[in-house]
Protein backbone atom coordinates (compact mmCIF):
# COMPACT_ATOMS: atom_id res chain seq x y z
CA UNK A 1 0.00 0.00 0.00
CA UNK A 2 1.30 3.34 -1.00
CA UNK A 3 1.50 6.35 1.43
CA UNK A 4 1.72 9.84 0.36
CA UNK A 5 2.54 12.19 2.82
CA UNK A 6 0.96 15.87 2.89
CA UNK A 7 4.17 18.11 2.08
CA UNK A 8 2.02 20.64 0.45
CA UNK A 9 3.37 23.49 3.47
CA UNK A 10 7.00 22.08 3.00
CA UNK A 11 9.46 24.66 1.64
CA UNK A 12 10.66 24.90 -1.56
CA UNK A 13 14.43 22.62 -2.50
CA UNK A 14 14.70 22.97 -5.93
CA UNK A 15 12.97 25.15 -8.41
CA UNK A 16 13.79 24.68 -12.37
CA UNK A 17 12.24 27.11 -14.50
CA UNK A 18 12.59 27.09 -18.21
CA UNK A 19 15.11 24.35 -18.79
CA UNK A 20 16.61 24.07 -22.15
CA UNK A 21 18.86 21.54 -23.39
CA UNK A 22 19.91 20.84 -26.80
CA UNK A 23 22.93 19.19 -27.99
CA UNK A 24 24.35 20.16 -31.83
CA UNK A 25 24.92 17.77 -34.61
CA UNK A 26 27.84 17.60 -37.01
CA UNK A 27 27.80 16.74 -40.44
CA UNK A 28 29.75 17.26 -43.92
CA UNK A 29 33.39 17.34 -44.62
CA UNK A 30 34.00 20.26 -42.29
CA UNK A 31 32.09 18.64 -39.87
CA UNK A 32 29.24 22.48 -39.10
CA UNK A 33 26.38 22.33 -37.10
CA UNK A 34 24.30 20.94 -39.55
CA UNK A 35 20.94 20.40 -36.80
CA UNK A 36 20.66 20.48 -33.14
CA UNK A 37 19.05 17.65 -30.84
CA UNK A 38 16.33 19.44 -28.34
CA UNK A 39 16.34 16.72 -25.63
CA UNK A 40 14.88 19.36 -23.11
CA UNK A 41 12.94 22.11 -24.51
CA UNK A 42 11.22 24.68 -21.60
CA UNK A 43 11.41 22.05 -18.48
CA UNK A 44 9.78 23.63 -15.05
CA UNK A 45 9.04 22.17 -12.16
CA UNK A 46 9.96 22.22 -8.13
CA UNK A 47 10.45 20.36 -5.67
CA UNK A 48 9.80 20.99 -2.12
CA UNK A 49 12.09 19.27 0.81
CA UNK A 50 11.23 16.01 2.33
CA UNK A 51 9.49 15.38 -1.25
CA UNK A 52 9.88 12.62 -3.36
CA UNK A 53 8.91 14.08 -7.16
CA UNK A 54 8.64 10.78 -10.24
CA UNK A 55 9.44 12.57 -13.89
CA UNK A 56 8.02 9.49 -16.06
CA UNK A 57 8.20 9.01 -19.76
CA UNK A 58 8.78 6.88 -22.79
CA UNK A 59 12.54 6.46 -23.63
CA UNK A 60 14.21 9.38 -25.63
CA UNK A 61 11.84 11.94 -23.74
CA UNK A 62 14.84 13.35 -22.05
CA UNK A 63 14.04 12.75 -18.43
CA UNK A 64 17.40 11.65 -17.83
CA UNK A 65 19.28 14.47 -19.34
CA UNK A 66 17.03 16.62 -16.95
CA UNK A 67 18.18 14.80 -13.85
CA UNK A 68 22.04 15.00 -15.22
CA UNK A 69 21.85 18.97 -15.81
CA UNK A 70 20.86 19.41 -12.25
CA UNK A 71 23.76 17.43 -10.89
CA UNK A 72 26.24 19.67 -13.52
CA UNK A 73 27.78 17.45 -15.48
CA UNK A 74 25.89 17.64 -19.17
CA UNK A 75 28.81 20.16 -20.14
CA UNK A 76 31.59 17.49 -19.24
CA UNK A 77 29.94 14.48 -20.96
CA UNK A 78 29.45 17.32 -23.93
CA UNK A 79 31.09 20.27 -23.84
CA UNK A 80 29.21 21.92 -26.93
CA UNK A 81 25.55 21.47 -25.23
CA UNK A 82 24.05 24.68 -25.17
CA UNK A 83 22.19 24.91 -21.81
CA UNK A 84 19.95 27.54 -20.73
CA UNK A 85 17.00 28.73 -18.13
CA UNK A 86 17.44 28.29 -14.47
CA UNK A 87 17.91 25.40 -11.42
CA UNK A 88 17.71 27.47 -8.20
CA UNK A 89 18.97 25.06 -5.44
CA UNK A 90 17.18 26.34 -2.04
CA UNK A 91 19.74 25.27 0.77
CA UNK A 92 19.18 25.55 4.77
CA UNK A 93 19.78 28.81 5.33
CA UNK A 94 17.76 30.35 2.72
CA UNK A 95 19.96 31.38 0.21
CA UNK A 96 19.29 30.63 -3.33
CA UNK A 97 22.11 29.66 -5.95
CA UNK A 98 21.22 29.24 -9.71
CA UNK A 99 23.46 25.90 -10.48
CA UNK A 100 23.18 25.89 -14.36
CA UNK A 101 25.36 29.40 -14.02
CA UNK A 102 28.27 27.35 -11.76
CA UNK A 103 31.57 26.68 -13.07
CA UNK A 104 33.35 23.32 -12.48
CA UNK A 105 34.80 24.67 -9.57
CA UNK A 106 31.82 26.84 -7.85
CA UNK A 107 30.03 23.44 -8.03
CA UNK A 108 32.02 22.03 -6.03
CA UNK A 109 30.67 23.22 -2.80
CA UNK A 110 26.84 22.19 -4.05
CA UNK A 111 28.09 18.59 -5.37
CA UNK A 112 27.41 17.60 -1.80
CA UNK A 113 24.13 18.59 -1.57
CA UNK A 114 22.96 17.39 -4.87
CA UNK A 115 23.83 13.50 -5.31
CA UNK A 116 22.93 10.94 -8.19
CA UNK A 117 22.37 7.41 -8.63
CA UNK A 118 23.08 5.99 -11.64
CA UNK A 119 20.62 3.54 -13.31
CA UNK A 120 22.96 0.71 -14.18
CA UNK A 121 24.42 -0.60 -10.82
CA UNK A 122 27.31 -2.83 -12.99
CA UNK A 123 28.67 -0.13 -14.81
CA UNK A 124 28.40 3.02 -11.87
CA UNK A 125 30.50 1.41 -9.31
CA UNK A 126 34.43 1.16 -10.45
CA UNK A 127 35.41 -2.13 -10.42
CA UNK A 128 39.40 -1.74 -9.28
CA UNK A 129 37.67 -0.11 -6.14
CA UNK A 130 36.73 -1.78 -2.89
CA UNK A 131 33.40 -0.90 -1.42
CA UNK A 132 35.42 1.46 1.18
CA UNK A 133 36.94 3.61 -1.21
CA UNK A 134 33.71 3.80 -3.21
CA UNK A 135 31.82 4.71 -0.57
CA UNK A 136 34.11 6.67 1.41
CA UNK A 137 35.59 8.92 -1.63
CA UNK A 138 33.19 11.84 -1.08
CA UNK A 139 33.70 11.84 2.68
CA UNK A 140 37.39 12.35 1.33
CA UNK A 141 36.66 15.11 -1.01
CA UNK A 142 33.84 17.16 0.54
CA UNK A 143 34.56 16.42 4.41
CA UNK A 144 37.58 17.86 5.20
CA UNK A 145 39.18 16.91 8.88
CA UNK A 146 38.29 13.57 8.63
CA UNK A 147 41.14 11.18 9.67
CA UNK A 148 40.84 7.71 7.88
CA UNK A 149 39.74 5.95 10.93
CA UNK A 150 36.75 8.27 11.20
CA UNK A 151 36.00 7.60 7.06
CA UNK A 152 36.04 3.42 7.89
CA UNK A 153 33.40 4.01 10.48
CA UNK A 154 31.56 5.93 8.63
CA UNK A 155 31.19 3.58 5.86
CA UNK A 156 30.59 0.91 7.89
CA UNK A 157 27.35 3.02 9.09
CA UNK A 158 26.08 3.70 6.02
CA UNK A 159 26.63 0.27 5.08
CA UNK A 160 24.16 -0.86 7.81
CA UNK A 161 21.50 2.07 7.23
CA UNK A 162 21.25 0.03 3.56
CA UNK A 163 21.13 -2.81 4.95
CA UNK A 164 24.82 -4.41 4.05
CA UNK A 165 26.78 -6.12 6.48
CA UNK A 166 29.87 -3.82 7.84
CA UNK A 167 32.47 -6.63 7.14
CA UNK A 168 31.62 -5.88 3.31
CA UNK A 169 33.53 -2.65 3.06
CA UNK A 170 36.80 -4.89 2.48
CA UNK A 171 34.91 -6.54 -0.67
CA UNK A 172 35.24 -5.44 -4.35
CA UNK A 173 31.62 -4.62 -6.79
CA UNK A 174 32.00 -7.77 -8.68
CA UNK A 175 31.67 -9.88 -5.17
CA UNK A 176 28.08 -8.67 -5.32
CA UNK A 177 24.45 -9.04 -6.78
CA UNK A 178 22.48 -6.39 -8.37
CA UNK A 179 20.42 -5.35 -6.07
CA UNK A 180 23.48 -5.25 -3.58
CA UNK A 181 25.37 -3.04 -5.82
CA UNK A 182 22.57 -0.57 -5.82
CA UNK A 183 22.62 -0.46 -2.45
CA UNK A 184 26.33 0.11 -2.54
CA UNK A 185 25.46 2.94 -5.05
CA UNK A 186 22.95 4.63 -2.69
CA UNK A 187 25.17 4.58 1.05
CA UNK A 188 28.10 6.49 -1.57
CA UNK A 189 24.89 9.31 -2.51
CA UNK A 190 24.04 9.47 1.01
CA UNK A 191 28.25 9.97 2.74
CA UNK A 192 27.48 13.51 2.36
CA UNK A 193 24.10 13.73 3.78
CA UNK A 194 22.46 15.33 0.87
CA UNK A 195 19.31 17.24 0.94
CA UNK A 196 18.57 15.95 -3.01
CA UNK A 197 19.51 12.78 -4.37
CA UNK A 198 18.70 12.38 -8.58
CA UNK A 199 17.64 8.35 -8.96
CA UNK A 200 17.99 7.77 -12.26
CA UNK A 201 16.51 4.37 -12.90
CA UNK A 202 17.60 2.73 -9.78
CA UNK A 203 15.70 -0.16 -9.94
CA UNK A 204 15.14 -0.89 -13.52
CA UNK A 205 18.03 -3.33 -14.33
CA UNK A 206 16.86 -5.10 -10.79
CA UNK A 207 14.61 -7.94 -10.69
CA UNK A 208 10.68 -7.32 -9.54
CA UNK A 209 11.51 -8.71 -5.80
CA UNK A 210 14.68 -6.83 -5.05
CA UNK A 211 13.37 -3.40 -6.94
CA UNK A 212 10.48 -3.59 -3.85
CA UNK A 213 13.24 -3.73 -1.46
CA UNK A 214 15.43 -1.21 -2.76
CA UNK A 215 12.26 1.40 -3.06
CA UNK A 216 11.26 0.46 0.82
CA UNK A 217 14.85 1.27 1.44
CA UNK A 218 14.73 4.37 -0.36
CA UNK A 219 11.64 5.39 1.16
CA UNK A 220 12.77 4.69 4.49
CA UNK A 221 15.64 6.22 4.62
CA UNK A 222 13.54 9.89 3.23
CA UNK A 223 11.78 9.57 5.99
CA UNK A 224 14.87 9.31 8.72
CA UNK A 225 17.04 11.67 6.39
CA UNK A 226 14.51 14.33 5.66
CA UNK A 227 15.84 13.83 1.93
CA UNK A 228 14.48 14.93 -1.39
CA UNK A 229 14.27 12.19 -4.54
CA UNK A 230 13.58 13.78 -8.23
CA UNK A 231 12.74 9.79 -9.22
CA UNK A 232 13.42 9.24 -12.74
CA UNK A 233 11.88 6.11 -14.48
CA UNK A 234 9.36 4.82 -16.95
CA UNK A 235 7.22 2.32 -14.45
CA UNK A 236 4.47 4.08 -13.20
CA UNK A 237 3.60 1.43 -10.82
CA UNK A 238 6.83 2.03 -8.87
CA UNK A 239 6.62 5.85 -9.51
CA UNK A 240 3.36 6.10 -7.59
CA UNK A 241 5.03 3.72 -5.11
CA UNK A 242 7.28 6.14 -4.07
CA UNK A 243 6.43 9.28 -5.43
CA UNK A 244 4.13 12.58 -3.50
CA UNK A 245 3.62 13.98 -6.98
CA UNK A 246 4.32 12.73 -11.00
CA UNK A 247 5.61 15.04 -13.79
CA UNK A 248 4.31 13.46 -16.83
CA UNK A 249 7.32 14.38 -19.89
CA UNK A 250 6.73 13.71 -23.78
CA UNK A 251 9.60 15.13 -26.12
CA UNK A 252 11.51 17.26 -24.49
CA UNK A 253 8.58 18.75 -21.92
CA UNK A 254 6.52 18.47 -18.94
CA UNK A 255 2.74 17.91 -20.33
CA UNK A 256 1.12 16.86 -16.52
CA UNK A 257 1.97 17.50 -12.81
CA UNK A 258 -0.04 16.28 -10.28
CA UNK A 259 -0.38 14.40 -7.27
CA UNK A 260 0.40 10.50 -7.25
CA UNK A 261 -3.24 9.68 -6.43
CA UNK A 262 -4.37 12.77 -9.11
CA UNK A 263 -2.23 11.34 -12.32
CA UNK A 264 -2.33 7.76 -11.36
CA UNK A 265 -5.71 7.71 -10.91
CA UNK A 266 -7.50 10.16 -12.49
CA UNK A 267 -4.94 11.14 -15.58
CA UNK A 268 -6.16 14.28 -17.41
CA UNK A 269 -3.95 14.90 -20.93
CA UNK A 270 -3.93 12.45 -23.52
CA UNK A 271 -0.72 11.34 -23.65
CA UNK A 272 -0.92 10.53 -19.42
CA UNK A 273 -4.04 8.33 -19.93
CA UNK A 274 -2.26 6.58 -22.37
CA UNK A 275 0.68 6.16 -20.59
CA UNK A 276 -1.53 4.85 -17.59
CA UNK A 277 -3.66 2.18 -19.77
CA UNK A 278 -0.32 0.73 -20.53
CA UNK A 279 0.72 -0.64 -16.93
CA UNK A 280 -0.17 -4.14 -17.01
CA UNK A 281 -2.93 -5.25 -14.70
CA UNK A 282 -2.19 -7.80 -12.20
CA UNK A 283 -6.15 -8.89 -12.15
CA UNK A 284 -6.80 -11.53 -14.85
CA UNK A 285 -10.35 -11.43 -14.24
CA UNK A 286 -10.60 -7.35 -14.78
CA UNK A 287 -11.83 -6.99 -18.28
CA UNK A 288 -12.90 -3.56 -18.00
CA UNK A 289 -9.37 -1.70 -18.38
CA UNK A 290 -9.19 -0.76 -22.14
CA UNK A 291 -5.62 0.01 -23.69
CA UNK A 292 -5.31 3.10 -25.18
CA UNK A 293 -3.21 2.61 -28.52
CA UNK A 294 -1.44 5.98 -29.78
CA UNK A 295 -1.57 6.41 -33.66
CA UNK A 296 0.86 7.81 -35.99
CA UNK A 297 5.03 7.69 -35.72
CA UNK A 298 6.49 8.88 -33.09
CA UNK A 299 8.52 12.35 -33.69
CA UNK A 300 12.19 12.74 -32.83
CA UNK A 301 14.10 15.85 -30.65
CA UNK A 302 15.87 16.55 -33.32
CA UNK A 303 12.71 17.02 -35.92
CA UNK A 304 9.93 18.03 -33.49
CA UNK A 305 6.09 19.12 -34.99
CA UNK A 306 5.70 22.36 -34.64
CA UNK A 307 3.27 23.84 -31.46
CA UNK A 308 2.65 21.06 -29.23
CA UNK A 309 4.87 18.23 -30.04
CA UNK A 310 2.75 15.46 -29.16
CA UNK A 311 -0.39 16.80 -31.24
CA UNK A 312 0.82 14.37 -34.59
CA UNK A 313 -0.38 11.66 -32.29
CA UNK A 314 -3.22 13.04 -30.33
CA UNK A 315 -6.93 11.98 -30.44
CA UNK A 316 -7.97 15.74 -29.55
CA UNK A 317 -5.40 17.37 -31.67
CA UNK A 318 -6.84 20.91 -33.70
CA UNK A 319 -5.28 22.51 -36.59
CA UNK A 320 -4.46 25.37 -33.81
CA UNK A 321 -2.38 22.56 -32.28
CA UNK A 322 0.30 23.57 -34.67
CA UNK A 323 0.77 27.56 -34.12
CA UNK A 324 1.38 27.30 -30.20
CA UNK A 325 3.07 25.51 -27.89
CA UNK A 326 0.98 24.68 -24.94
CA UNK A 327 1.94 26.04 -21.34
CA UNK A 328 0.53 23.88 -17.82
CA UNK A 329 -2.48 25.10 -16.03
CA UNK A 330 -4.60 24.36 -13.67
CA UNK A 331 -7.29 21.93 -14.52
CA UNK A 332 -10.33 20.42 -12.93
CA UNK A 333 -8.67 17.55 -11.98
CA UNK A 334 -6.73 19.47 -9.77
CA UNK A 335 -3.39 18.40 -11.75
CA UNK A 336 -1.40 21.43 -13.92
CA UNK A 337 -1.37 20.16 -18.12
CA UNK A 338 0.01 21.29 -21.13
CA UNK A 339 -2.93 21.51 -23.05
CA UNK A 340 -5.85 23.85 -23.70
CA UNK A 341 -8.40 21.32 -24.89
CA UNK A 342 -8.43 18.77 -22.11
CA UNK A 343 -11.71 20.49 -19.82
Amino acid sequence: MSVHTDVEQATTLLDVKDLHVHFPVYGGIMQRKVAEVKAVDGVSFSIRRGETLGLVGESGCGKTTVGRAIVHVLRHVSPDVHLSGSINYVDAAGNTTDLLKLSKQEMLKHRSSVQMIFQDPYSSLNQRMSVRQIVGEPLEIHAKGMSSKDIDEAVKGLLQKVGLQPEYSARFPHEFSGGQRQRIGIARALATKPDLIVCDEPVSALDVSVQAQVINLMDDLRNEFGLSYLFIAHDLSVVYHISQRIAVMYLGNIVEIGTSDQVYFNPTHPYTKSLISAVPEPDPTRKDKQRIVLQGDIPTPRNKPSGCGFRTRCPIARPECATFTPVLEPKASGAVVACPFVD
